[in-house]
């Protein structure tokens, strides 16, 4: 599938989406509730965003919608969100993994069809979409967009016609799909919450007095008032309906492969990922750092903003004082116009500016969650070394990435990754660093708990769905 390049933030990664669903069983109106659950997961995505309600006590088929690109503040005003009248929702921010971003691409996506309508939000890639697509356009499919989450759609719809019941229907089409998908879909009268069986992404249910909710993240709970109730199982199916909440779990298995990346560096802090705070697997992480990667230091800081919180687990452990050595312009998202590779560190001081006064003549350690290129990293040891600090002693919150992600997470190309072609030693001096630790990938499961359901392909490249021959991704731009 096509992927948009124009619009990434250099050198760092990117994950699909945030999905946010309510259903409102006193009637009231919930689109002001999903405003505020996408502006807390506007980290998993920035480059489009909207909502889509219905009323389950009017006509069947209404579905009323605003999109746009950008931002969620950018997207929405009291006028248009006023308009939204109706009791179930759901709503979406993106970033492309898989189909260009653009404004055809922007979810929820409403579908319409002779059982009604489907408004469907998706965070995840499938691994099959391109087979499927195509399978479907000879049987007289007629695709409006470059997304994967359409041929989820239109698999709902035909598989709806043969049954009973929605829920039915997302069943049956889950036996067709192959790789990570967390869905929100909402119908004329039920809300549904999807999780695929390796339960790649992350999905919770919320409630507040009579109305609940289905979010990516728990923290988009905590925004609207919402009490965390559980988190969706892998391969559990979720309905809720004017009698309240159901489940089926006959798609669930004994194994599932979560992504470890929403621990290190996708889920805000605050968030609670399958029972695991991202706040002390991020500590752990730092620790674990200050254990196998020691140095003599001054200073501990992080690279905001998912590098912090490691910093302070280093901090903690070796007994180095934690400080801040950057001040980040608050206005700029992960996305922004990319500037010619010639201007990329200019890019990277959009962004970030070093405190002089913190780093001059001291021994720094400088947390980061991850390398990809190693571009980013080698300017911000050029800006703190600028700056006046004696030594920079990089420490990465991850093990080096080996291997592509397929699951929604654009990690590019092997060819692309520093640690395939580099030596950690040829990396260090690659980035003008004093000395560089990476996470041992032996001990990622320190970061959830005990937990080994977790997928590291992009570390140890065993992945758990057979990744597709071809790179369904697209290209990476360097």
């Amino acid at each position: 599938m096509e992927k948009n390049i124009n619009e990434m933030t250099v050198g760092e990664l990117h994950e699909e989406c945030g999905v946010f669903g309510a259903y409102d069983l006193d009637c009231q109106d919930v689109a002001s509730s999903i405003y505020y659950g996408l502006f807390a997961l506007q980290h998993r995505g920035q480059e489009s965003c909207g909502i889509a309600v219905s009323d389950t006590k009017g006509p069947k088929g209404k579905v009323l919608s605003c999109k746009g690109m950008g931002l969620v503040n950018e997207a929405f005003n009291e006028n248009n969100l006023e308009s939204l009248l109706g009791n179930i929702g759901v709503g979406h921010v993106r970033y492309s993994t898989a189909g260009a971003s653009s404004s055809e691409n922007i979810q929820p996506l409403v579908l319409n069809y002779v059982k009604g309508t489907l408004g469907l939000a998706h965070n995840g890639n499938l691994v099959n979409a391109l087979e499927l697509r195509e399978e479907l356009s000879y049987t007289g499919a007629i695709f409006q967009t470059t997304a994967d989450t359409e041929v989820i759609a239109y698999l709902i719809a035909r598989e709806r016609l043969k049954t009973g019941d929605v829920e039915t229907a997302v069943q049956n089409a889950m036996k067709r799909l192959k790789g990570a998908y967390s869905l929100v879909i909402m119908s004329p009268r039920k809300l549904i919450g999807v999780r695929d069986p390796f339960g790649f992404r992350p999905l919770c249910i919320g409630k507040r007095d009579n109305c609940y909710f289905l979010a990516s993240e728990s923290c988009a709970l905590d925004t609207v008032e919402a009490e965390f109730v559980r988190d969706v199982l892998p391969g559990e199916v979720v309905t809720i309906d004017k009698t309240g909440l159901h489940s089926d779990t006959s798609m669930c298995r004994e194994k599932s492969a979560k992504c470890i990346f929403e621990y290190i560096y996708f889920a805000r802090p605050d968030s609670y990922v399958d029972g695991v705070s991202v706040y002390n697997s991020r500590i752990m992480a730092g620790r674990i750092l200050a254990q196998m990667h020691p140095a003599e230091a001054d200073l501990v800081v992080g690279v905001p903003d998912s590098g912090n919180v490691a910093a302070m687990g280093f901090a903690e452990e070796s007994g180095i004082p934690y400080g801040t050595a950057f001040v980040k312009n608050s206005y700029v998202g992960r996305t922004f116009i990319k500037p010619k590779q010639s201007l990329r560190e200019s890019a990277v001081k959009i962004k970030l500016n070093v405190l002089k006064e913190a780093v001059k003549g001291k021994r720094v350690v400088m947390v980061d969650d991850s390398i990809v290129r190693g571009t980013t990293c080698e300017n911000i040891v050029r800006m703190l070394k600028g700056a006046g600090a004696k030594e920079v002693h990089v420490r990465v919150s991850s093990p080096p990435f080996l291997y592509p992600c397929y699951f929604g997470t654009d990690i590019p190309s092997r060819d692309q990754l520093l640690a395939c072609k580099y030596t950690t030693e040829e990396i260090c001096k690659m980035l003008g660093a004093d000395s560089l630790g990476f996470l041992d990938g032996k001990r990622l499961r320190e970061l959830t708990g005990g937990d080994q359901n977790y997928c590291d392909a992009c570390f140890s490249g065993k992945y758990p769905v057979e990744p597709p021959e071809g790179d369904i991704r697209g290209d990476i731009e360097e």
